[in-house]
């Protein structure tokens, strides 16, 4: 059930944000999200659209111990795997010249970028309702992002293609490498792959456009 803060709130409980209750719970936020989302599990959602959980609640969840599907869905499987595999491949990546031309706050920006990039995709991989408009919408606006980054840096087209196809490498090679770890269905993993095919799609041609309209004035 969600609480909603209107300035009301009983701030005697001690509240936790989404990611330490989870931590509490032993599950992932993405799990603990779904289970308060099915009511399992009262929350608060503050003015900023922030989750809260009472902690006494968490605790008494804990002693119930209710049988809730904790598995991890194939799409948390391959987010918890695509990031740590993107940042270990940034590291034989340093000398290309795509990273070179960023200074350190540039990188983190582009460290920002990434971070909101893995969150489409994630976000287009459990979507199971169809309504994909407002996530093709945010990937054409961080490719034009992207883009406006790499020109600013005086950046060819060529370098910032080649960085998309890194991130777009790294994700689908996790994709491809899920089935010998999770004995992962063929069908399941064709899904997965053409998914995120899509959606980085979607960013990779943004970029070459945002470059075209640059040409074009």
């Amino acid at each position: 059930m969600m609480l909603t803060d209107h300035g009301k709130t009983d701030y005697a409980h001690d509240w936790l944000s989404l990611g330490e209750a989870a931590h509490q719970l032993g599950v992932h936020p993405s799990t603990l999200r779904r289970w308060a989302d099915s009511g399992y599990i009262e929350y608060l959602l503050t003015p900023g659209g922030h989750r809260r959980f009472a902690r006494s609640d968490i605790e008494q969840f804990t002693k119930q111990n209710r049988q809730l599907p904790a598995r991890k869905d194939v799409e948390q499987l391959w987010d918890e795997r695509a990031m740590v595999h993107t940042r270990q491949g940034l590291v034989s990546q340093y000398h290309s010249r795509w990273l070179q031309a960023y200074d350190e706050e540039h990188r983190e920006q582009e460290r920002v970028l990434g971070r909101r990039l893995m969150g489409v995709v994630l976000q287009y991989l459990s979507n199971r309702d169809g309504e994909v408009a407002g996530l093709v919408e945010e990937a054409r606006t961080l490719g034009h992002e992207y883009a406006s980054n790499a020109m600013r840096h005086r950046l060819p087209i060529a370098a910032a293609v080649e960085a998309a196809m890194f991130f777009r490498d790294a994700m689908v090679e996790v994709a491809i490498e899920l089935p010998h770890s999770t004995h992962l269905p063929t069908e399941t993993q064709t899904n997965l792959l053409r998914k995120i095919t899509a959606i980085l799609n979607i960013v990779q041609l943004a970029i070459v456009q945002a470059y075209e309209e640059v040409e074009l004035r």
